[in-house]
């Protein structure tokens, strides 16, 4: 490395460390290894006529327009679409309410730029999203983590944690990454009350919402918001930020996510953005209007549900019949990942060299825990989207061989 530019790096680059899940990704290329490591929606699924379709279209009647610089806000035809959509689940807001930015990713960015001062405590799930961490430890973040359940965030521990004033709590309330466990709709209202007590905002992240397998919807925190604390069924004021995305819907190639805030935080989110993109891809928003419209996202929604049900129920059967009992899982409702939790004492990264050794890779839990991550050391997160059934039980029996040997070397199991 050259120490020339090393010397002039910024402080905020010195705590930043490269995703493990991208460092993962360079390593599970060899088509010899099965992955359950990247959350990577199935390329099967992805609607390639409907997009070249889309394609041919936006460039034949509106190419001078979707070639050219766009509003920072976005496409307004697809900010409306978006707010069409999302009042079906109770979130009344409009156009004006929603900003689109390029993949989830920069919408946390750009949440951290907003709120974040360095050494403001932000309250986050542990486990909680390893994206999060990275885009909030640039800005300087210190981390107060609360523990989750099958039923999510342990709501009846917020109170010490909410009483060291953290500046905005990070939640994942539906099949939550990594995890894979659902906020209760109990804990959901506790978690509002809470909140509107103490006075602390509450960032929404919604990536998987619409791909629930089994049980009820249950109503987003924003709504909840509104009827248990506002009154008041609308953008203008509320305590919650709500953040989606098309990646796990339509594709992630396209880099297309959204932010739904009342209309003064999404006029600074707007000069925010503005500084580091300008704006999302014209032509990609143009495109992803012509492929959701006319009912097409609905029904392609349907099939991605079909499709993600069998993969997940064909990994918790392989779960079941190879793994050992000294081993457990979550059991998801819905999303793209299971949590899996082995005996105190196992070294998950010593696994995944194991494992990697017979062929099959997954992630490692301690990297999404915040201040180092300690409490994942016996943690992985599988994620069953990607692969095929079959694809599925030949992995999870590859990796009970690894599981199986590193338990036998800590004599957990003879």
């Amino acid at each position: 490395m050259s120490t020339l530019w090393k010397s002039r790096y910024a402080q905020r680059t010195l705590g930043i460390k490269s995703s493990a899940i991208r460092e993962l990704l360079k390593v599970t290329q060899r088509p010899e290894i099965i992955s359950f490591g990247g959350g990577l929606p199935a390329p099967d699924v992805f609607p390639v006529k409907r997009f070249e379709e889309a394609c041919h279209k936006v460039l034949s009647e509106q190419g001078a327009q979707a070639l050219q610089y766009g509003t920072t806000e976005g496409y307004q035809p697809l900010r409306e679409m978006i707010a069409r959509n999302i009042a079906r689940y109770g979130i009344l807001a409009t156009a004006d309410n929603v900003l689109i930015t390029s993949g989830s990713q920069q919408a946390l960015d750009l949440i951290g730029k907003l709120l974040i001062n360095r050494g403001d405590r932000i309250l986050v799930e542990a486990p909680t999203y390893l994206g999060a961490l990275q885009a909030f430890n640039v800005y300087g973040a210190q981390y107060v983590p609360v523990p989750v359940d099958e039923d999510g965030l342990l709501t009846e521990q917020l109170d010490p944690s909410l009483r060291a004033g953290p500046k905005f709590m990070y939640v994942l309330p539906n099949f939550q990454n990594p995890s894979g466990v659902t906020l209760s709709e109990g804990r959901r209202h506790q978690l509002i009350l809470l909140a509107d007590k103490y006075g602390i905002p509450i960032i929404e992240d919604d990536p998987y919402g619409q791909l629930r397998y089994e049980g009820e919807h249950i109503p987003p925190l924003v709504v909840l918001d509104w009827e248990n604390v506002r009154r008041d069924n609308t953008f203008t004021i509320g305590n919650v930020i709500y953040l989606s995305t098309f990646s796990k819907t339509l594709a992630p190639g396209i880099r297309l996510a959204w932010i739904v805030a009342p209309e003064d935080v999404i006029s600074k989110l707007v000069q925010l953005k503005q500084a580091a993109d300008l704006h999302t891809s014209t032509f990609n928003q143009y495109v992803a209007y012509e492929v959701a419209r006319d009912g097409f996202l609905d029904q392609h929604v349907k099939l991605i549900r079909q499709v993600y049900r069998e993969r997940r129920d064909a990994m918790l059967q392989a779960l079941h019949d190879y793994f050992p009992h000294e081993v457990t899982w979550t059991h998801p409702k819905g999303g793209l990942f299971l949590w899996v939790t082995m005996p105190e004492g196992t070294d998950s990264q010593a696994l995944w060299h194991a494992a990697l050794a017979e062929n099959v890779a997954f992630v490692a839990g301690d990297c999404f825990y915040p201040n180092n991550g300690h409490e994942g050391g016996r943690h992985m997160r599988l994620n069953f989207s990607h692969s095929q059934p079959e694809q599925i039980r030949e992995g999870i029996r590859r990796l009970s061989v690894a599981v199986k040997m590193q338990l036998r070397t800590n004599h957990v199991i003879h």
